[in-house]
């Protein structure tokens, strides 16, 4: 409703069957934020060894990589369908306005996961974890001058025992490209994975300040949504660098040279699509309901968990220092979740802030 509606009208207007998530009870409320570490734990290891898989078998493709990480956007009509009345009324902020975001998220989107697809082709899986780990410092610049967010000692401790305990992962890894890279294209892999990096963590600021500023809606369906016209965007950007680079033309030959045959390499895509949208939504949830920060100490851990992954997939092995990289990583995330639940702790005593999250002023 703008200012000139009738309020009559406004109390016409179809309302979701969703709770607003700051009316939700600390129980309902914590329930919602480990469901959404559940999507970005499984779905961002999911995908990170599914296109491991497909560089080791022979895959060589930047824009149809890029284009699989949200070329998986219908499957979240799914809840749409199956519930209809959790379809969100219009928010107060003008429709063309929020087009406008989705556009501009949309095409940040396709920018950084291109970024990130050029990486993992030109640098070693170690080369890249490391980089990887760089996320979570640019997030804390950027939470603390875009979203005001606070630092408190053990936050501080988590943000340096995970980038740590990923640096390590990338140390002690010794895998390497299973092709000859130059030393251009090494230079280039590495800019792109560090600018892929801080881009990342500038889109999550953005997208929470989108949400406070713009959106002003407080629905997990306002995640779905907001999800799907941004995956739109980017596929579309993605189809277009597909088509405009002429990568499609070696596609034929990219599947016939994948070394686990034709079915397998279009399982491998069409499997990363799906496992990036779960990671997706548990990405832009805990933007939503918790932090941006918080967001990437997940992103982070899961890193930090891939040498298990890794091994229950691919039988690599895991040694003593993968298993400390891994203990890191849990301390790391436990130390951010005891401050969540100290400052959880804090607004129950006192009723003016009860409607508050965890973390955020928000």
């Amino acid at each position: 409703m703008t200012d000139n509606e009738d309020p009559k009208e406004a109390k016409d207007e179809p309302q979701s069957s969703l709770p607003p998530i700051k009316s939700l009870r600390r129980r309902k409320r914590w329930c919602l934020v480990f469901l959404n570490i559940c999507f970005l734990l499984v779905g961002q290891g999911a995908a990170v060894l599914l296109l491991r898989f497909y560089y080791e078998k022979g895959g060589r493709g930047k824009w149809i990589t890029t284009l699989a990480q949200t070329a998986g956007f219908p499957i979240l009509f799914i809840p749409f369908i199956l519930f209809p009345s959790i379809k969100e009324p219009s928010t107060k902020c003008p429709r063309i306005t929020v087009k406008l975001v989705y556009v501009a998220l949309g095409a940040v989107i396709a920018g950084d996961n291109l970024l990130y697809s050029v990486g993992l082709a030109y640098l070693s899986t170690s080369t890249y974890s490391i980089l990887c780990a760089t996320q979570l410092a640019f997030s804390a610049i950027f939470s603390f001058f875009l979203n005001s967010q606070k630092c408190t000692i053990l936050i501080l401790n988590s943000i340096i025992v995970l980038s740590l305990s990923a640096y390590l992962l990338g140390v002690i890894d010794h895998s390497v490209n299973s092709f000859n890279v130059t030393k251009s294209r090494y230079t280039f892999g590495f800019v792109a994975t560090i600018s892929a990096s801080a881009l990342y963590a500038l889109l999550l600021s953005l997208t929470q300040l989108s949400f406070l500023k713009i959106i002003k809606k407080e629905t997990f369906a306002v995640v779905l949504e907001l999800q799907i016209h941004t995956s739109i965007v980017a596929s579309l950007i993605s189809l277009v660098g597909l088509f405009a680079s002429g990568e499609w033309r070696l596609l034929r030959v990219e599947v016939f040279n994948f070394n686990e045959g034709s079915l397998s390499y279009a399982m491998t895509l069409i499997w990363t699509a799906v496992a990036w949208q779960i990671c997706s939504v548990g990405v832009v949830g805990l933007v939503f309901v918790v932090s941006p920060l918080f967001s990437n100490v997940i992103s982070t851990l899961a890193l930090c968990l891939s040498p298990l992954a890794a091994a229950i997939a691919f039988h690599h092995t895991v040694n003593g220092a993968k298993i400390i990289a891994v203990l890191m990583g849990i301390w790391g995330f436990s130390t951010y979740v005891y401050q969540n639940c100290l400052d959880d702790l804090e607004a129950k005593n006192k009723p003016e802030n009860n409607d508050k999250c965890p973390e955020c002023s928000c």
